[in-house]
């Protein structure tokens, strides 16, 4: 039995059904723990340690009616997730390839069809959702679809808002375009995106100089299979000193 669990694990197919999650340190007031665990809707497919990671970068857009883009709907019960988790008012923008997906639309939830691997179809979300709060990254995880998705709407999203890119494991699989360490990777190619932050302190501007990434971004966040990287105004850091001196 072992070896056949193995052997499924290292294929990449499904592992059997799991019990449900146990509350991580930070899941004893987070609503969307609650929620996935007492699900009233539509089927949800979440590792455990996802709901942490969503209430810690989430918790601050709750009740303001924030503009949440999903890419990757599936079975539609994250987008009920979204609206039960944010409030009253927040709109709700899935992206998928699927069009039976179309059926997941209402007053609050719009359901745009496409590839998010093409670049033209992203420029047409900027046209129709002229304003994103987060934009969660769930869809086909090929290596290229995460980096198109990436360059042509993380400038697209508001100053303060944030980005989420989930099961980046498929970074290190070739399958997907990837591979452990491979170049071409999203994983790879978001570690290159750290030197941006401190590119205000870099003495090799020919290497490494303040880009548009360094002036919008105040933070990177990895966890298991997950990028959250917070946006802010950036301008370079202040500093200074304060106390009396020892000697």
């Amino acid at each position: 039995m072992l070896g056949k669990l193995l052997t499924r694990f290292l294929r990449g197919a499904p592992a059997p059904a799991a019990p449900a999650p146990a509350p991580a340190p930070g899941d004893a007031d987070n609503p969307l723990f609650e929620y996935f665990l007492d699900n009233p809707g539509r089927l949800i497919d979440k590792w455990h340690h996802y709901l942490e990671v969503y209430h810690r970068h989430f918790a601050r857009f709750r009740g303001k009616s924030p503009v949440i883009v999903e890419i990757g709907v599936w079975q539609g019960g994250s987008l009920q997730m979204w609206h039960d988790y944010f409030g009253a008012g927040c709109r709700v923008v899935g992206i998928d390839i699927d069009p039976r997906c179309l059926e997941f639309a209402d007053a609050n939830t719009t359901i745009l069809i496409g590839d998010q691997g093409s670049r033209e179809f992203l420029a047409t979300v900027r046209e129709q959702v002229p304003r994103i709060d987060i934009l969660i990254d769930d869809g086909g995880h090929f290596v290229a679809q995460q980096i198109a998705t990436f360059e042509e709407l993380y400038p697209h999203i508001q100053p303060n808002g944030v980005f989420l890119c989930e099961d980046m494991h498929s970074s290190l699989w070739r399958r997907f375009g990837g591979g452990v360490r491979h170049e071409g990777s999203f994983l790879e190619y978001s570690k290159a995106l750290i030197d941006s932050l401190s590119a205000w302190h870099s003495e090799e501007p020919e290497l490494l100089s303040v880009n548009r990434f360094t002036e919008s971004t105040f933070s990177m966040h990895f966890y298991n299979s997950v990028l959250v990287i917070e946006k802010r105004p950036m301008a370079y850091p202040g500093h200074s000193r304060s106390g009396a001196r020892a000697f």
